[in-house]
């Protein structure tokens, strides 16, 4: 009996975790896996680049967890710098693209895995596209731009985009000695902080040495004679500029899947279920950032763009091709970053998505820090948590604030994973020592804040 063929587009996270799984529970004369990858790196943290720009990480190959010779040895036949250009799901075969040769084929599938990933936002403004003008998306753009930085005359940064690349990368060009502006047409960075909250970050950004400017919407970027970036300019006035980063998020990259016919959500994102099946699809897989997924807190799908919820998607889509079970039941939007010694994370909703929802809902704000107050370098940390109003149920926590602050979310995300209750959270057991703690940590002093918000809205 013939081996099956895996299809696998894409080489990065969600793709290669699928093939190597799958490798893992099926050999060679069972299933013959084929991936294509359109750049030169497999099995790269893309997430690591800022800080690799910023000199924290030696080098790009530090980065990666797996080249195409390891993926090959395992009995994987990868095919680097190879574009798929076209999904033929009737005829159940995909057309490639060789990127040097530009030699063309069709391979057939009997099962296949989508895992295209994401593109980041560069929108359609006169000068985007000029010398100096950089995205963060890959390895290949983390090259260009250190050449770029080296090759920068004075050394004035503007960073276009608040969100969480944004600010990473105004630390890396901090740390690599520019003067740094970050422009954001939002009230404050991070639009998945509440202002409030993100106004704290802000302060924490200026503290640092970082310009940031909130409101601000960018109309073009100006070049001198030599035709290279000067300056980026927006409604009101113009920002010199050495060198400019665009930190203005990412969207699902389903080009291919939309030109075939699968379904897409609101966001444009891939909708599986919760084997990560492409639905009405038996044997088509989608996993990464081209799949929108299950909120378990708002009920509703959503796109969020991060490397912890592609590797799970690998697994469970590899585990399910070779014939075996895995789920992928949802996610509660957690996500942690930091600038500077300045820690930020979020998880669950936002005000502003609580009254999307229609939810009716109490907030509760505490300062506390991050050890027990008298021990020696106690940091501040500030907790905001949502709660609903009639039943206390968590529905979601940011946290900005010094050295061991971000990581408490996870705290939160077990608890809303859980459907935990304020009231619920009061009692959980954490570790207590004055180097790690007050008595009280802060994300339950926030919990009995918010038991008592509950009941004082009746």
């Amino acid at each position: 009996m013939a081996a099956e063929r895996l299809v696998v587009i894409g080489g990065d996270a969600a793709g290669m975790s699928a093939a190597s799984q799958a490798r893992r529970l099926k050999g060679p004369d069972e299933l013959e896996i084929v991936a294509f990858e359109r750049s030169g790196f497999t099995s790269y943290s893309a997430c690591g680049i800022p800080y690799w720009v910023g000199g924290d990480v030696p080098g790009h190959d530090d980065l990666i967890a797996r080249t195409p010779e390891e993926h090959r040895e395992r009995g994987i036949d990868l095919r680097m710098r190879t574009e798929v250009t076209e999904l033929d799901v009737a005829g159940r075969r995909v057309r490639s693209r060789d990127l040097a040769s530009g030699a063309e084929e069709w391979t057939s599938y009997d099962k296949l895995v989508i895992a295209t990933g994401a593109r980041p936002v560069r929108p359609a403004l006169p000068g985007i596209d000029s010398p100096g003008v950089h995205g963060v998306h890959t390895i290949d753009d983390g090259r260009a731009l250190l050449e770029s930085l080296d090759a920068a005359g004075e050394r004035r940064a503007v960073v276009v985009g608040g969100g969480y690349i944004g600010i990473e990368m105004a630390e890396a060009l901090l740390g690599r000695g520019f003067e740094v502006t970050l422009l954001t047409r939002g009230a404050e960075p991070m639009h998945s902080l509440d202002p409030d909250m993100g106004h704290r970050l802000t302060e924490a950004m200026e503290r640092s040495g970082i310009r940031v400017v909130t409101g601000a919407e960018v109309t073009k970027v100006l070049t001198g004679d030599s035709g290279r970036v000067r300056a980026v300019a927006t409604e009101s006035r113009e920002y010199p500029a050495d060198v400019v980063v665009l930190g203005l998020g990412v969207t699902p990259g389903t080009d291919l899947a939309r030109a075939a016919g699968l379904p897409l959500g609101e966001s444009g994102g891939l909708r599986t279920d919760t084997s990560m099946r492409v639905r009405g699809h038996e044997d088509i897989w989608a996993g990464g950032d081209c799949v929108e997924v299950f909120d378990l807190v708002s009920g509703r799908h959503r796109f969020i763009a991060l490397g912890t919820h592609a590797n799970k998607h690998g697994q469970v889509i590899g585990s399910n091709v070779a014939g075996g079970y895995g789920t992928f039941p949802g996610v509660v939007g957690t996500a942690v970053t930091k600038v500077c010694e300045t820690e930020v994370a979020r998880t669950g909703l936002s005000e502003g998505q609580a009254r999307g929802e229609g939810l009716q809902y109490v907030t509760a704000t505490i300062e506390s820090t991050n050890t027990a107050g008298y021990y020696p370098g106690a940091a501040l940390m500030t907790v905001k948590m949502l709660a609903e109003r009639r039943t206390g149920r968590l529905l979601g926590v940011q946290i900005v604030g010094g050295a061991g602050a971000a990581k408490r979310i996870d705290v939160a995300a077990v608890a809303l994973t859980a459907r935990m209750t304020v009231d619920q959270m009061t009692a959980l057991d954490l570790a207590y020592a004055p180097p790690f703690s007050s008595v009280w940590d802060p994300v339950l002093v926030a919990a009995r804040k918010a038991v008592s918000k509950v009941r004082a809205a009746g």
